[in-house]
Parts: structure tokens; sequence; C-alpha cells
């Protein structure tokens, strides 16, 4: 458009020369051509336009937004209009109490209030991309600044309607699945209605209040201290366990040896004894009496 402007300039410029003197109409006319070559250089430029991958074109003429779009690569048009090129491509929107890690410089973490009356902060980042055959609806609904109008506001809004229906410790560790999904199908039906798609929804970091950090850490210690306990119960019991069947084994054996030796099976096992103390060089003799013991006297010079 800025060339067939310049164009329609050069040669209204080169008209007024031309008419200035007979010397200058060799100049007007060159300048004529020049104007209208810019002129055809310009139609020529509006009629192209390039698409690159991962945008849409939205063609608005004299300011009413056309409904169907242009796909990436080159397409001729209508060279009066007005092709908007808009991201269709995957996109991320983080809110995060880092100062570095979200789209704000500053804290830009939710804060919610559960169930139970405490406050809790949620670090969200949300997925989400333009839907094409949506995106002339969303130009003049919302404009170019949806991640402001649209992303932001949705996603807050529905984390704090959803987190009074949950305490503050199942958000932290049983339910977080279930709220997390509860989430997902609020702001994606949400997005739906303005021409978005939500592709997926990151809850990265809950953080809870300092008592309800106390609390859990002294559950935790309590837990680990009963498993102990029962460990050190189980240990001891086991060991009882053993002795009462070591116990069991000796008193065992002894019966059954009682019950196995005869006076005659211990007098057997007496003269056994005292044939392999006879044969030690220290005795010399052995005399046997009727009584339960020998009489062993001692050969030394």
């Amino acid at each position: 458009m800025l060339l067939i402007l310049l164009g329609l300039i050069v040669i209204g410029v080169a008209g007024v020369i031309a008419k200035s003197s007979a010397q200058a109409a060799r100049f007007g006319r060159t300048g004529r051509l020049v104007g209208v070559f810019l002129m055809i250089l310009g139609i020529i430029t509006a009629c192209v336009k390039q698409i690159e991958a991962g945008e849409a074109g939205v063609k608005v003429l004299f300011g009413k937004v056309q409904q169907d779009i242009l796909t990436s690569g080159l397409h001729f048009v209508n060279p009066l209009l007005d092709v908007k090129p808009i991201d269709i491509k995957t996109q991320n929107y983080t809110m995060s109490g880092s100062n570095d890690d979200g789209h704000r410089s500053e804290d830009d973490a939710i804060k919610v209030l559960t169930s139970d009356g405490l406050e809790v902060t949620i670090d969200l980042t949300v997925l989400y991309r333009v839907v094409p055959a949506d995106a002339p609806r969303l130009l003049v609904e919302t404009g170019f600044d949806y991640k402001d109008k649209v992303v932001r506001p949705i996603a807050r809004t529905s984390i704090r309607d959803n987190a009074v229906y949950y305490q503050a410790i199942e958000l932290f560790s049983t339910k977080r699945d279930e709220f997390q999904n509860r989430i997902y199908k609020s702001i994606e039906n949400d997005f739906k209605k303005r021409g978005l798609l939500l592709e997926q929804l990151l809850v990265r970091n809950i953080t809870l209040p300092a008592s309800v950090k106390t609390a859990i850490e002294q559950k935790i210690n309590a837990e680990q201290e009963a498993q102990k306990m029962q460990f050190v119960l189980q240990k001891e019991t086991q060991e009882a366990e053993r002795k009462r069947v070591e116990a069991k084994g000796i008193s065992d054996y002894q019966n059954i040896i009682n019950q196995s030796l005869t006076d005659r099976q211990l007098q057997y096992e007496n003269i056994k004894a005292m044939m392999e103390l006879a044969k030690s060089p220290n005795s010399k003799m052995i005399i046997m009496g009727k009584g339960s013991a020998p009489i062993i006297l001692d050969g030394k010079n």
C-alpha cells in the first residue's frame, strides 16, 4: 500500500514539473513512468502475502474481519486486505512465586482459601494454543492481548473457585491429581468459548502455611517412630521365639538321653573312660572297686 501511495505522489509531482516548461516535460514523463512502476510494484506486493509456519492470517477489509483465514505459505489476496498474522503454536503462561520464573517480574503465585480456611499458594503453568478456525472471532472479541485478558484471569479464577472444595492437606497430598483434573475441565470449557484450546495444566508447586507444614512434619516423625518401635517389637518377639525353640530342643534332648541310658550303658561308658585313662603315661595302676568310683594309683617315681 505504501508503494502505491508513493507511486501516486511521484506521478503527481512529475505532472506538475512537466507543466512548468517544455524542457522539464522530458523529466516529467520519466517521473510518471517511475510512478507507474512503483504503483505496479506496490499492487503486486500487496497481492502476495506470506504466512509463516505456526501462524494463521486473519483478513481485515476496511476494519471488518473476514471469517476465513490464511494458512502458512504464499497467498494471492485482494491488495486492499490487511492480513494480521496470529500465533497458533503451543504457548505457555506461568504464574509463579519466583520472580524469574513467571511471565511477570513480581510474585505472581495464586493464593487460594481451602475448605478449612487456610491460605495455600499455588504455582501454575497453562499450556494452550489458538484454534485456527476461531482466530477471527478471538481477534474481534479479545484482540491480540488474549494472554492478559483471557488466559490469566480464567486460570486464576478457576483455581480459586475449585480450591474451596478441598482441605489444605488434601491439595498437597491425596487429592492433588483430582484437584488438577477438576480445574483442567473448568478452564478447558471457558477457553473453548474464547477460541483457545487448553492442552495441559501443570500444578507445579503447592505451598502450605507454616503451621500445616509443622503438623505434617510432626505426623511423619510420629509415624516413623511408630514404625521403628514396631520393628523393635517384632525383632524381640522373634528372638523370644528363637530362645523358646532352643530351650525346647535342649529339654527334648535331655529327655531322650534320660530315657535311653541304663545302668549297663553307664557301666560300659565308665569302662571305656577308664581304658582311655589307663593309656595315659602318668597312670600305672587302676583298681576297680565295688563302689561307684575307681581308685587310681599314680606310678610316678
